[in-house]
């Protein structure tokens, strides 16, 4: 019970920080957030301790409702927004960005680099596995399922099974059969 009300103060105090958050939302402690006032939080969003939210040059995080978002997630926006579905799970440890950071300038670390942006966004009532890496310029339809340990970068029409590193399609539903059917790396059915 304690921590509930650890949570709901956490929560009281993101509302100062972040440009909209919703009702029946929590969020967990501690929390990072960079650029707070381009960030979205729907209701009903639950938010587990030890997450950290960026924006960056504009960047923008648009999390829709009813979320749940496990420990430890990092969240780095710029330019655009990021914006997640309704509905969507996001289990613990997972990192999603729209940026990749340029490296032509031998001589010049990585990080002093411009940066590279590109389009990102999670479909509604999609399930993102432990500890995946949602990379710069993936789009996920809607349900698509992430297996834990992926690192996405593609667009991924809906309701697909995503797995390994790089990641590829395993599993499709099939809407003529209504079941969910096995297919090739690029999505097509066997």
């Amino acid at each position: 019970m304690i921590y509930k009300i650890k949570w709901l103060l956490t929560t009281l105090f993101v509302r100062l920080k972040v440009k909209k958050i919703g009702l029946l939302s929590y969020v967990g402690r501690p929390l990072f957030i960079l650029g707070g006032r381009r960030i979205i939080i729907g209701n009903k969003v639950r938010i587990f301790p030890g997450s950290r939210l960026e924006t960056h040059d504009n960047g923008q995080i648009v999390i829709e409702d009813d979320i749940s978002i496990g420990q430890n997630l990092h969240l780095i926006s710029a330019n655009e927004p990021i914006n997640i579905g309704k509905g969507t799970t996001i289990s613990g440890n997972v990192f999603i960005t729209n940026l990749d950071h340029d490296y032509q300038q031998i001589g010049l670390h990585i990080l002093k680099q411009k940066y590279i942006v590109k389009t990102t966004s999670i479909g509604e009532n999609c399930f993102i596995g432990y500890g995946a890496v949602i990379q710069a310029g993936t789009i996920l339809g809607k349900q698509c399922i992430i297996g834990s340990n992926s690192v996405v970068r593609g667009v991924f029409p809906d309701y697909c099974v995503i797995v390994g590193a790089p990641a590829r399609i395993i599993k499709r539903y099939n809407e003529k059969s209504q079941q969910w059917q096995k297919t090739h790396s690029n999505g097509i059915f066997n």
